[in-house]
């Protein structure tokens, strides 16, 4: 018998691991209706009409369902696809078709497909929720038929699960004790499901385009490391998936984030919700670094009121008690539109009305949103920092600055998301108190590449030099915006990039003060940063700062950081 040909597969290593596993492909998508297509015999428009609205109520309750017993990420997911599945536009396109002889299935179909249509024209994010429209219109013509809707399959054995790419809500649901890993042939590095992947500690590989040869029953070795799919794996890589899986355990996060010469860098934690600040917690996280307050609001048709808002933020603020908390303001907008608050027909919404920006079209929601905060604060007892993102100029940020000061809370900060935030860091810095780098979208936007196409996830890498200028640039003017004597401005970083522990050496050494990250994170760069003092850090800035490459960057620091292979990082 002849020994199985062994194939290799590129692709973006997103989430860190080496593992042997069997293929499970994701199932064959539902099948598309007849156009037009009459009712059933004996149905009427009455009860085609109910049979729709039932589906899609359905549909909307079982994500929110699943919303309610997911956190973080997941849960806001969730939130916006059952907000997408209920959408009053899409039922009423829908049941004008039925009302003209066509069956709810393909009167659906039809008009979800207008709809994703319309989307993908306008490109970029709103490009991104036409997939969105497409995974909630197989759920519903699913439910109409009767047959389960597609998802990640079912298997009694862990498996590597392989897709074209999955939809916010499967990415929401991947269950790590069944998938051993994750390999997209679509997406991009910070995509969901690379977002999602990470914080599950999945090994992953996004934007691995031939992987689509990949069938069910195909022994492969996937590198999350490297970016790289293997099928029919030699000795070699059994090898070093045996290797990854015996290397030594990663010491619990002791509460203390450290350089080897006694520095300090603080590791908060990412969170969106009150159960997700309790497990920061009891993670060990020293704070948070970013509370994302789009938890309250996603999968709302109007916003929550002044009493929703004081209990969602009080209960984040109580699980960190004497600690800071940095409480972002709602951002909304792009990928994340509210029909009380954005307009879904701008053409570019990456560029339009988001964040901050909402303030200037909807005035109103954010002052109402700062006095809930600054309610929510008083009747607790964390150090609460407040931070605006999509930050452009100066002058925004002394405007926020002032709403903050006027709420009565007592630190105002903004998001640095942008080139032009990034170059007048200090003109900013001098009106406000402290900044965040929000490195997901100011990868995006430093260079000019939709983060969520694969085609372009080697542009949309953090690790890119011109990136790390920005960041540089930030840092520098936090320095000079210091009061005389009293050191730099507070930068912290709570973007993804921040849970890469090779890249959050590079951040301490370009003057980053805080990392915050998903709390499992937080052992890994710990343990990275605990080997290095400020001075080899700065070194290391040094050599990416001057690589001409994302990879160039990438393996130059790897290579002075022998813990990432002890730990298998």
């Amino acid at each position: 018998m002849s020994t199985p040909s062994v194939e290799k597969f590129s692709g973006v290593g997103v989430s860190a691991g080496r593992v042997i596993g069997t293929v499970r492909r994701m199932p064959d998508p539902i099948s598309a209706p007849a156009d037009g297509a009459p009712f059933a015999p004996g149905a009427s428009v009455e009860s085609e009409t109910a049979r729709l609205a039932e589906a899609t109520a359905t549909v909307a309750a079982q994500l929110k369902e699943r919303a309610a017993h997911a956190t973080g990420d997941a849960q806001a997911v969730l939130k916006a696809t059952a907000l997408m599945a209920s959408d009053r536009s899409l039922l009423k396109s829908a049941t004008k078709l039925v009302a003209s002889g066509t069956c709810a299935e393909s009167a659906l179909w039809e008009a979800a497909d207008a709809v994703a249509t319309q989307l993908a024209a306008l490109g970029g994010y709103m490009a991104e929720r036409a997939g969105d429209v497409l995974d909630v219109r197989a759920r519903i013509v699913a439910q109409l038929r009767g047959v389960p809707a597609p998802g990640i399959p079912d298997s009694d054995e862990p498996f590597v699960l392989v897709a074209v790419d999955l939809a916010p809500a499967d990415t929401a649901t991947l269950d790590p004790a069944k998938v051993l890993a994750l390999v997209t042939s679509d997406g991009g590095p910070q995509s969901h499901t690379a977002i999602i992947a990470r914080s599950l500690g999945l090994p992953a590989i996004v934007a691995a385009s031939e992987t689509t040869a990949l069938r069910d029953a195909d022994r492969v070795y996937v590198d999350g490391i490297d970016g790289l799919v293997v099928r029919n794996p030699t000795e070699v890589e059994v090898a070093i998936a045996r290797t990854y899986a015996n290397r030594e355990q990663l010491p619990d996060f002791d509460g203390s984030g450290v350089l080897a010469d006694g520095h300090r860098v603080p590791l908060l934690a990412n969170v969106g919700s009150g159960e997700d600040a309790q497990a920061a917690a009891a993670a060990g996280a020293e704070g948070v670094g970013l509370l994302r307050t789009e938890f309250c609001f996603l999968g709302r048709e109007k916003e929550p009121s002044h009493e929703e808002q004081v209990a969602a933020y009080g209960a984040v603020f109580a699980a960190f008690a004497q600690q800071k908390v940095v409480v972002r303001t709602l951002d909304a907008g792009a990928d994340k539109p509210l029909p009380f608050l954005t307009d879904a027909s701008e053409p570019n919404p990456a560029l339009g009305v988001r964040g901050y920006r909402t303030d200037t079209t909807s005035p109103g929601v954010l002052a109402r949103q700062l006095t809930a905060i600054s309610e929510a604060a008083a009747a607790h007892q964390a150090e609460v920092w407040t931070m605006a993102p999509m930050i452009s100029t100066p002058a925004e940020a002394q405007d926020f600055a002032a709403l903050v000061a006027e709420a009565k809370l007592p630190t105002a900060g903004v998001m640095i998301e942008v080139p032009s935030a990034a170059l007048l860091a200090e003109r900013i810095l001098e009106r406000c108190d402290f900044v965040s780098i929000g490195t997901n979208d100011l990868t995006q936007y430093t260079m000019a590449a939709d983060r969520q196409l694969g085609s372009l996830a080697e542009l949309n890498d953090p690790w890119q030099p011109a990136v790390l200028h920005m960041v540089a640039a930030t840092c520098a003017g936090a320095q000079g915006a210091g009061a005389q004597g009293a050191g730099a401005k507070p930068v912290g970083v709570c973007g993804e990039a921040a849970a890469d522990p090779a890249l959050a050496v590079v951040l301490v050494g370009l003057g980053v003060s805080t990392l915050s990250m998903n709390k499992r994170a937080l052992a890994p760069v710990a343990a990275v940063l605990r080997t290095v003092d400020l001075a080899a850090a700065q070194d290391l800035a040094r050599l990416a700062l001057q690589a001409a490459s994302a990879d160039e960057a990438r393996a130059l620091v790897r290579a002075q950081l022998p813990e990432l292979d002890r730990f298998g990082l």
